[in-house]
């Protein structure tokens, strides 16, 4: 049995025996979680083991990468901007970009940037790592683009670019990256602990993420049938895994998309301000955050997920599927792999999820759903 630490409020004891069972039935290797009602914490457990040798034990201070949990907090940025009167999500982005409009983008709005819906998934030509590394590089050929699709007409996932797309409109307007706007902003003051990159003196407390396990031939065979240029483009352009996100390359990088590093009280504590928690966002902002753009089959996860799902302004709504909970309304995101922030305005519950060990899962992986199922029956 893997030893279990940290604190469980008596009402969610079953957060703790979802937790232990992940390591005892869904071959979790190092993970925490953390769960607050109305901002007070009321679960933040830890466990298992940092690294893939079994060296060094989870702490209550140890960080990992979230992949694209991280999308929720640069989202978090944007809205905190709307909610200053300096972003308008509904005006183009070339209003704050100029050079965005080329190519047929005249008119793509900055929600369109937030629910994936710009028609800039991914580059029609190669991205390597070094040059996804490259923030003014990778900007400047997103600005010159021309969209894979109509904007605004239907979401199609943005992988890796959603962060540089929406980070770029921040840059613009504050001067800041979206990784010094959150730091002075937002986790400095109020004290979270989550970085978009990592810096190196904060290495010795990361925590090794491991590769998802081997496709089967047959599992193989069904993501290559779902492949379209769309989602090759927003997936594999370039390919992304596990060893890439334990490097200093990575690490350094400026990847609002996917490169942020915390604990998962962090994320909580994060999801938990989008939801209206410690009053950073007004009510009207909180309501911004949930506004469906429309329910649709999403171009590059759709096929993979085999069902229609709702973006609200960089976050997915739980929906009937019951993502992120009983309330369609709810909303959160997933990172690759398996990690996820939850937000819930209306029961005054968020919840973030971290691991290190990555399931092989596009979304809702069995350990985080046991989590978020036990919060609800504890509710």
């Amino acid at each position: 049995m893997t030893e279990v630490h940290g604190h469980c409020d008596e009402r969610f004891a079953g957060v703790r025996a979802a937790f232990e069972a992940n390591f005892r039935d869904r071959d979790e290797l190092g993970a925490a979680v953390a769960v607050f009602v109305d901002g007070r914490p009321v679960a933040d457990l830890w466990g298992g083991w940092a690294d893939r040798a079994r060296t060094r034990p989870w702490e209550r201070d140890t960080v990992v990468n979230v992949w694209s949990t991280t999308k929720g907090v640069t989202s978090l940025c944007a809205h905190l901007l709307a909610d200053r009167g300096l972003l308008d999500l509904d005006a183009e982005v070339a209003r704050y970009w100029p050079e965005f409009a080329a190519n047929g983008k005249e008119h793509v709005l900055v929600r369109h940037l937030l629910s994936h819906r710009s028609g800039l998934a991914g580059l029609r030509d190669p991205l390597s790592e070094a040059q996804l590394y490259d923030w003014e590089s990778t900007v400047s050929r997103l600005a010159a683009a021309e969209p894979l699709w109509e904007p605004g007409s239907v979401s199609g996932y943005h992988a890796l670019l959603f962060g540089h797309l929406i980070g770029e409109v921040i840059r613009r307007i504050t001067g800041l990256l979206p990784s010094a706007f959150l730091e002075q902003e937002i986790t400095g003051p109020l004290g979270i602990d989550f970085t978009i990159g990592l810096p190196e003196k904060e290495y010795g407390r990361a925590a090794e993420l491991i590769s998802p396990p081997a496709m089967t031939s047959t599992q193989q065979a069904a993501l290559l049938a779902a492949l379209t240029p769309v989602s090759v483009a927003a997936l594999a352009n370039p390919p992304l895994g596990a060893p890439a996100a334990n490097s200093p390359a990575w690490r350094a990088a400026e990847i609002p998309a996917a490169g942020g590093h915390g604990t998962a009280r962090a994320v909580g504590e994060l999801y938990g301000l989008l939801a209206g928690q410690r009053g950073l966002l007004s009510p009207e902002a909180v309501e911004r955050v949930r506004e469906g753009q429309g329910s649709c089959r999403d171009l590059v996860l759709g096929a993979q997920l085999g069902r229609d799902t709702e973006i609200g302004l960089g976050v997915w709504l739980s929906g009937e599927h019951g993502s992120y909970g009983p309330d369609p309304r709810a909303f959160g995101h997933d990172g690759f792999g398996g990690s996820c922030g939850l937000a819930d305005p209306d029961a005054g519950v968020s919840l973030g999820y971290v691991m290190n060990r990555m399931g092989p899962h596009i979304a809702d992986d069995p350990r985080k759903s046991a989590l978020v199922d036990a919060v609800y029956a504890a509710l």
